[in-house]
């Protein structure tokens, strides 16, 4: 980090003397992002936020009264530990040497931060117009006499609730992306984020920091159609919930009884007829079908057009 003196020198270059971005980082040595952060820079204040105090003394004793605190989320309220106590546990099962007024504090803090993680945890996720959600989920059919295991590939709309799917009999990526490839057809258009798990036929590890490393065929692949790929914490399939719920409804619903039929093309058309019909319900929120969703939107876009052919007269 560039000492305030050095800070400063930048921004007199910037104001004084006129120097361009790239300029003051050849003179200065400094990386170009480094000398516009300084030379551009409108608040010289330094930040303050708040003391974060430490609990020295508590030391490996932290984890044994989380435990103790998330125990008592089981218990009635009446029958919960009290600070006090937990100090007295503490001295008397583990050797505590700290004072009671450190245990109290900490304790005081924990209890603040668990109940602000427990309601982070069940915070409802919201998808905005545009998102959508993809999975598989395995169905049994029966193909020219022959019970065989296909997959499903669904891709859902958490904001209308329409739904898309592609029979394919595997779960691999040459099927994942002809599937991907079907249901933008079906769409007549792609979504501008779509939600995913960590599948192999997309992801190749989870590297670090939650980056995922991709297969080359599916980097390529959203490259093409220019959508952003969002893949879900792992075993965290309640962040993609709407499809979930989708597979557990086609599976009930489109493939209750067993499907029969001779072609796959023959399977694939009747699913999107079933999808299709499936769009004219009522959102489960909303109250309005899917179908309002999509006349809305061309509605729109027929506005527009008059609009514009008006403003050339």
């Amino acid at each position: 980090m560039l000492t305030v003196s050095q800070q400063q020198y930048i921004r007199l270059m910037r104001e004084i003397e006129g120097c361009s971005i790239s300029d003051i980082a050849n003179r200065t040595k400094v990386n170009w992002r480094t000398a516009k952060k300084y030379a551009d820079c409108d608040d010289w204040n330094m930040k303050v936020g708040p003391k974060q105090r430490k609990y020295p003394v508590m030391g490996t004793y932290q984890e044994i009264v989380d435990t103790w605190l998330m125990e008592d989320a089981c218990v009635p309220k009446k029958q919960r530990h009290t600070a006090t106590r937990i100090y007295q546990r503490l001295v008397d099962e583990h050797q505590f040497i700290g004072s009671i007024r450190t245990v109290s504090d900490f304790v005081k803090k924990r209890k603040e931060a668990l109940v602000l993680e427990e309601a982070q945890a069940y915070q409802k996720l919201e998808h905005p117009g545009g998102e959508a959600q993809v999975d598989f989920c395995t169905v049994h059919v029966s193909k020219e006499g022959k019970l065989l295991e296909y997959k499903l590939l669904l891709a859902s709309f958490p904001y209308s609730n329409a739904a898309f799917v592609y029979p394919l009999p595997k779960e691999n990526q040459e099927c994942f992306l002809e599937g991907l490839k079907q249901v933008f057809e079906q769409m007549g258009g792609v979504p501008k984020r779509i939600w995913f798990d960590n599948l192999s036929a997309a992801v190749i590890a989870i590297e670090k920091e939650g980056k995922r490393q991709c297969t080359d065929g599916f980097i390529r692949f959203s490259a093409h159609y220019r959508f952003d790929a969002v893949f879900c914490n792992p075993y965290s399939g309640n962040e993609k919930g709407h499809v979930e719920n989708k597979c557990g409804y086609s599976r009930r619903n489109w493939c209750v009884p067993i499907p029969l039929f001779t072609t796959h093309e023959e399977f694939a058309t009747e699913l999107l007829q079933q999808a299709a019909d499936d769009q004219k319900r009522l959102h489960y929120e909303k109250k309005f079908s899917s179908m309002y969703y999509g006349k809305k939107k061309r509605t729109n876009c027929l506005h527009c057009l008059i609009i514009l052919m008006m403003s050339f007269g």
